[in-house]
C-alpha cells in the first residue's frame, strides 16, 4: 500500500502518525497542510482509550474530525463488531455528519448509519442485524432502542468501543441532557464496562462542570481539550434606536378605514421597528447572514417587513423565517437557501439556527436586542467568518424607548443597550454562563423509571434506586423523597407492585409508555396565556416564581397575578396600581450575575465605545448621567414617587429570590431586571426589610410555598407537589445569594 507523505516535513506531526493510513491519505488529499491544534491534541488521548475527552473549539475548528479520525482508526484496528455511538440533539445535525462522513467511512469498508424517525427500516434494520460501524442516533431515539431490545443490549453493542457526544453544550443543565447522561449510565450497567465518552463544544462556560456532567463524580479522570489557535478577528457595530411609535395613530388608522384607504404593515409597526428593518435590508442584502430577535412572533414580523421590502423593489426574496413551531418544509426551504452559495440568503431565527447545522459560513450575525446568554451569542457568533482570512462581524440593534419623568430606572439606564455591550465585551473576554446543576430533573427521573420497567419489564423498588440514584445520575433526592414519588405515581395508576414486589407500569403508565410522545424528555416550552376578567391578552412565556399578588409586564403595562394555572398554562391578572413598567421586561433569558456586574462596569466609565454608532453612544451617555446622577456607585436604594427601586446588580436567581423573601415580610415587589420594584415603600422601610432578611436562616422550599407555577417539565404533573417544591427551589432559589445581597445593601451608607 501506497504510503501518504507528512502534512509538514518542517514540523512532522506526531498524532499525523498514530492514525490509519487510509486516513492519512483522506487528509493528504483534502490538501490539509496540518492538523488544528484541536485534533493534535485530542488524537492521541482519545486513541489511548484510557480516559474520557471534552474537545472544546470554535465552530468549523475541526471538532469533529479531532474525534472520528482516532475514533475510526481504532475501529478499523478493532474486531470486525467495533462501533462508535455518536449522540446529536438535531436530526438534521446528524443528517449532515452522515454525509460528512460517508465518503471517508466507504474507503475505510466502515459502516455509517443514521438512526431517527426519518431514516428507513431498511437501513436501521442492517445495523440491527449487523451491528458495526457508527451509529448516528438521537437520544429519542437511543431511548427507544433501550425499552425495546433492553434484555438484547449486549448483542446490540457488546461492541461499543466510544460514545460520541456532540454540541454538549446543548445538553448541559436540560431534562434532555440528565436524560442523556441516564441512557449513557443505563449502556454501560447493561453491558457491565466502562464506554470511554468524547463530547464536542462550542461554547462552555466552565471545563471543569462540563466533566462532571459528562462523567459524574468522576471529573478529574476526564481529558479537557480548549482549542489554542489564534482566534479569529471580530468586527463588532451596535446601532441604537428610539421606539418612537407607529406612523399613523390608532385615529388615523380607524379615519382611513372607515374611508376605505390602505393601511400597510409600515403604518402600523413602530417606527423604531421600521428603522431596524430599513437598515437590515440595505446591509444585509446580496449576501448571507443570519438575524436573531429573540422570539418567534418578532421572526415573523422582520421577516414580514424584509420580504415586503424585496417586493416593493421588485426583486427576489432573500430573507426567510426560520423557527420551530414552522413546519419542517419550511424550515428545510430556509436552510437550503442558505446553502445555496449561487443566491443571497439571510435567515431570520429563533435559537433553531444556533446548532451546528451544516448551512455553511455567513457573512454576518445580526442580533436583535440581548441575546438569551453570552454563550447563545457566541454559539451565534461562530457562524459567521469561518472561511480563512474573514473575519466573524456582529451587527447588534437596539431599541430604547423614549425618556421622560417617569421613565423606570431600568429604562433610565438603558438596560437593553448595557446588557448588549455586557454581552459583546464578555465574549472578547471569552467568559460564558457557566451550568448550574442544581436542578433536580425530576421530569426526567419520572420518564427514565418508566423507561426501566420498559426495558428490563419490571423492577424492585430498591434495584430502580440504585439504577436511578445510588448509582445512577439523579443526585439529590432521599431515599424518603424517592418512596414518596412511587407512593404518588402508584396512587395514579402510573405504576403498580405485584404480590413478589415488583414495580410494574400501571394502566395508566402503559398507555404514556407507549404513546409515541414517550421517548422525549422534553417538550418546548409553552407560553401562557394571560386573561383579565375572562378576556385574553396574548400569551408570554415564563419561568420565573408566580405568586398571587405577584407582578409581570405585559404588553407595555404591570399586571397583578391573581392565580395561576400551571396545567392549563393560564394567568388570572388585573391591572396594577403601581407604576410604570420598564419597556424592556429582561423576559428574553435569566441574567447571570457576571453579566449584571460587567453591565456595571459599563456605566461606570466615561469613554464613548467606538463600535456604538452615534445613537447608541447617546442613549449611552444618558444612562451612565443618571448612574452617575443617583450614585448608583455606592447606594443601591433610589425613591420613584411610591416606589423604591433596589438596583442589586445581581443576576435573575438572586433578584427573584429577593422579591420571594420580601414579599415573606409583607412588601409587594417585582424583578424588574435591572432594579427590584417595591411597591408603596420608603427607604427606609426596605433597608430595614433587608437588613432582617440578611441574617434570617430561610428554607428555600418554604420560600416557594405559594408559588403556583410548580408545573415547568414535560411530566411535571405526575410528580407528587412536595417533590415539585423542592425541585423548584433548586432551579429557582438563591438563598446564600440573595442574603449576601440583602447584606450589601442594607449596609449602605452605615
Amino acid at each position: 500500500m501506497m504510503t501518504s507523505p507528512p502534512l509538514s516535513s518542517s514540523e512532522p506531526s506526531a498524532a499525523f502518525s498514530l492514525l490509519d493510513s487510509r486516513i492519512q491519505r483522506w487528509i493528504w488529499e483534502k490538501g490539509w497542510t496540518e492538523l488544528r491544534d484541536a485534533q493534535e491534541r485530542a488524537i492521541p488521548v482519545i486513541m489511548e482509550q484510557k480516559r474520557d475527552v471534552i474537545i472544546s473549539a470554535a465552530t468549523a475548528a475541526g471538532k469533529t474530525e479531532a474525534a472520528f479520525l482516532p475514533i475510526l482508526t481504532r475501529l478499523v484496528r478493532t474486531e470486525p463488531h467495533a462501533v462508535a455511538l455518536y449522540i446529536g440533539p438535531l436530526k438534521a445535525l446528524i443528517n449532515d455528519q452522515w454525509m460528512r462522513l460517508e465518503s471517508l467511512c466507504k474507503d475505510l469498508e466502515v459502516e455509517v448509519t443514521p438512526w431517527h424517525g426519518d431514516i428507513s427500516t431498511t437501513k436501521k434494520q442492517k445495523f440491527y442485524h449487523n451491528p458495526t460501524g457508527c451509529l448516528l442516533i438521537t437520544p429519542e431515539s437511543l431511548e427507544g432502542l433501550l425499552i425495546r431490545d433492553g434484555h438484547g443490549l449486549a448483542k446490540l453493542f457488546g461492541g461499543l468501543v466510544y460514545i460520541v457526544v456532540d454540541e454538549l453544550h446543548a445538553f448541559i443543565d436540560t431534562e434532555r441532557g440528565k436524560q442523556l447522561q441516564s441512557l449513557m449510565h443505563r449502556i454501560e450497567v447493561a453491558l457491565g464496562r466502562r464506554i470511554v465518552r468524547v463530547a464536542l463544544s462550542a461554547t462552555l462556560g466552565d471545563m471543569a462542570l462540563a466533566a462532571e456532567f459528562l462523567r459524574q463524580g468522576s471529573a478529574e479522570e476526564v481529558e479537557l481539550i480548549e482549542d489554542r489557535s489564534a482566534q479569529r478577528e471580530l468586527r463588532v457595530v451596535v446601532k441604537g434606536y428610539l421606539d418612537l411609535p407607529p406612523r399613523m395613530s390608532a385615529k388615523e388608522r380607524r379615519a382611513t378605514e372607515n374611508d376605505g384607504g390602505t393601511i400597510g404593515i409600515e403604518d402600523v409597526v413602530s417606527q423604531g421597528k421600521l428603522a431596524i428593518s430599513e437598515d437590515l435590508y440595505r446591509t444585509l442584502r446580496g449576501s448571507h447572514n443570519l438575524v436573531f430577535p429573540n422570539s418567534r412572533a418578532k421572526v415573523e414580523e422582520y421577516a414580514d417587513l424584509l420580504r415586503r421590502a424585496c417586493e416593493s423593489a421588485s426583486v427576489p426574496n432573500e430573507f426567510w423565517p426560520h423557527h420551530g413551531s414552522l413546519s419542517k418544509q419550511i424550515r428545510e426551504e430556509t436552510e437550503q437557501a442558505l446553502k445555496d452559495k449561487g443566491r443571497p440568503a439571510t435567515a431570520i431565527a429563533t435559537t433553531t439556527l444556533e446548532l451546528g447545522i451544516d448551512i455553511g459560513s455567513v457573512r454576518s450575525i445580526a442580533q436583535i436586542g440581548p441575546a438569551p446568554s453570552v454563550a447563545s451569542l457566541m454559539q451565534r457568533l461562530g457562524r459567521s467568518g469561518r472561511e480563512k482570512g474573514q473575519a466573524a462581524i456582529l451587527r447588534c440593534y437596539c431599541l430604547e424607548p423614549e425618556l421622560d419623568a417617569d421613565s423606570t430606572v431600568s429604562d433610565q439606564l438603558r438596560e437593553s443597550l448595557v446588557q448588549v455591550i455586557a454581552q459583546v465585551r464578555l465574549v472578547v473576554q471569552r467568559w460564558f454562563e457557566p451550568p448550574s446543576m442544581k436542578a433536580l430533573h425530576l421530569s426526567t427521573l419520572f420518564q427514565q423509571l418508566l423507561s426501566l420497567l420498559g426495558q428490563y419489564g419490571g423492577l424492585t423498588a430498591p434495584k430502580a434506586w440504585d439504577l436511578l440514584i445510588a448509582s445512577g445520575v439523579f443526585h439529590g433526592l432521599t431515599k424518603a423523597d424517592f418512596a414518596t414519588l412511587l407512593r404518588g405515581l402508584a396512587e395514579r395508576d402510573v405504576i403498580a407492585q405485584d404480590s413478589s414486589g415488583l414495580l410494574l407500569p400501571g394502566i395508566l403508565g402503559e398507555r404514556i409508555l407507549n404513546h409515541y410522545s414517550f421517548l422525549a424528555a422534553f417538550t418546548s416550552e409553552e407560553e401562557f396565556r394571560v386573561q383579565s376578567a375572562g378576556k385574553q391578552l396574548g400569551t408570554l412565556p415564563i419561568s420565573r416564581p408566580l405568586v398571587p399578588g405577584s407582578y409581570i409586564v405585559f404588553a407595555g403595562r404591570r399586571w397583578k397575578v391573581l392565580e395561576c394555572n400551571a396545567k392549563d398554562r393560564v394567568i388570572d391578572v388585573e391591572p396594577a396600581i403601581a407604576g410604570r413598567p420598564p419597556k424592556f421586561d429582561g423576559m428574553g433569558g435569566r441574567v447571570h450575575d457576571h453579566v449584571r456586574q460587567e453591565m456595571r462596569r459599563v456605566l461606570q466609565e466615561d469613554r464613548p465605545l467606538p463600535y456604538l454608532d452615534q445613537n447608541a453612544n447617546a442613549r449611552l451617555l444618558e444612562a451612565r448621567d443618571f448612574f452617575k446622577r443617583y450614585a448608583l456607585e455606592k447606594q443601591s436604594l433610589i425613591s420613584f414617587g411610591s416606589e423604591v427601586r433596589v438596583v442589586t446588580w445581581s443576576g435573575d436567581a438572586i433578584n427573584d429570590t429577593l422579591v420571594l423573601m420580601l414579599k415573606s415580610v409583607g412588601l409587594e415587589a417585582t424583578n424588574d431586571g435591572l432594579a427590584i420594584a417595591v411597591q408603596r415603600a420608603s427607604i427606609a422601610s426596605v433597608q430595614s426589610a433587608l437588613s432582617a432578611l440578611a441574617t434570617v436562616e430561610d428554607d428555600p422550599v418554604a420560600l416557594v410555598a405559594e408559588v403556583q407555577n410548580l408545573i415547568q417539565d414535560k411530566w411535571d404533573e405526575f410528580v407528587p407537589e412536595a417533590l415539585l417544591r423542592k425541585s423548584f427551589a433548586a432551579r429557582s432559589v438563591d438563598i446564600v445569594g440573595a442574603r449576601n445581597t440583602a447584606s450589601r445593601i442594607a449596609d449602605e451608607g452605615k
